[in-house]
C-alpha cells in the first residue's frame, strides 16, 4: 500500500447518462401544474369494458358516434381503451357523489394507420372537475393555465363549439402561434366542455347540485407543437440521435 501511487487529480470516469422519454416528460410536466392546483393523478386498466369505455360515457350501443373511433375488441364487451374516459367513469363511481378534481394521463388505441399524424396506439391526458357551482369559467381558467406552462405566457386560447356525446356545451381550444409573415394564427389543441348530465347521472352525481367540466389532449400533440416535430412515429421508434435530444428538458 505504501507504494501505491493516486493520482487525484485525474478526471472520475464519465458515465453515459440516460434521459426520460419525451412524452413521458410532458406528462410529468402537466401533472406538475394539475397536482400544484389540487388535482389527483388517476390511473386505470388499458384493457376494459365496454361500460366503462362508451356507455357510461353516454355512448350507448347504438349511439352513432361510436363510428367516429374504430376500436380493437378483445370480445364483444371488451376492448382496449380508446381514450382515458373510462378512469373518470370508475374514479365517479369510487368518490359516491363527492367532489373530484383529476387528470388521467395513458395509453389509448384506435384502429388509425400509422402515419406522420396518426398512431393506432398514442397517449393522451384528460381532466376532470365535479364539484357544485362550476361554470364555464372555470373550464377556461384551467385550459388557459395549462396552455401557458406549456407553450408561453403569451399565448391566448379561442374555443369554437363543436360536439362531444360526454361534454355539453362543447368546444374545440384553438392556441395562438406567430405565423412566418409574422401575423396571428391559431392551431387546434384540444376538446373541452361540460361534463353531460347524463354522464353525471351515471357517474351517481345529482346533475341538478352538481357540475363538471372535463378536457382530453393528445401527449403527443403537444410534444410535436412544443418541441416542432415533423413525424409522431418518431417517439416510438427507439431511435437514440432523436431521444437523446431530450435529456434535460423541463428539468
Amino acid at each position: 500500500l505504501e507504494q501505491e501511487k493516486i493520482d487525484v487529480t485525474l478526471p472520475g470516469y464519465q458515465f453515459y447518462q440516460g434521459s426520460i422519454h419525451p412524452l413521458n416528460q410532458v406528462i410529468e410536466d402537466v401533472e406538475d401544474l394539475f397536482v400544484g392546483l389540487g388535482y389527483e393523478v388517476a390511473e386505470g386498466p388499458e384493457v376494459e369494458n365496454d361500460h366503462y369505455n362508451f356507455e357510461m360515457m353516454n355512448l350507448a350501443k347504438d349511439h352513432p358516434a361510436r363510428a367516429m373511433q374504430d376500436s380493437f375488441y378483445i370480445d364483444e364487451n371488451t376492448l382496449l381503451r380508446t381514450h382515458t374516459s373510462p378512469v373518470q367513469a370508475r374514479t365517479m363511481l369510487l368518490k359516491k357523489g363527492e367532489p373530484l378534481r383529476i387528470i388521467c394521463p395513458g395509453k389509448v388505441y384506435r384502429r388509425d394507420d400509422d402515419d406522420p399524424t396518426h398512431s393506432h396506439q398514442f397517449m393522451q391526458i384528460e381532466g376532470l372537475v365535479i364539484d357544485q357551482n362550476i361554470s364555464f369559467a372555470n373550464l377556461k381558467d384551467a385550459l388557459l393555465k395549462m396552455i401557458r406552462h406549456l407553450f408561453g405566457e403569451d399565448r391566448v386560447i379561442r374555443l369554437r363549439p363543436s360536439y362531444f356525446p360526454f361534454t355539453e356545451p362543447s368546444v374545440e381550444v384553438d392556441v395562438s402561434y406567430v405565423k412566418k409573415d409574422g401575423s396571428l394564427g391559431y392551431i387546434e389543441v384540444l376538446g373541452a366542455g361540460r361534463v353531460h348530465p347524463n354522464v353525471l347521472k351515471m357517474g351517481g352525481y345529482d346533475p341538478l347540485k352538481f357540475q363538471g367540466f372535463a378536457f382530453g389532449i393528445g401527449v403527443e400533440r403537444i410534444a410535436i407543437l412544443k418541441y416542432n416535430i415533423d413525424d409522431i412515429r418518431h417517439f416510438y421508434t427507439n431511435d437514440i440521435r432523436f431521444l437523446s435530444q431530450f435529456k434535460g428538458v423541463n428539468r
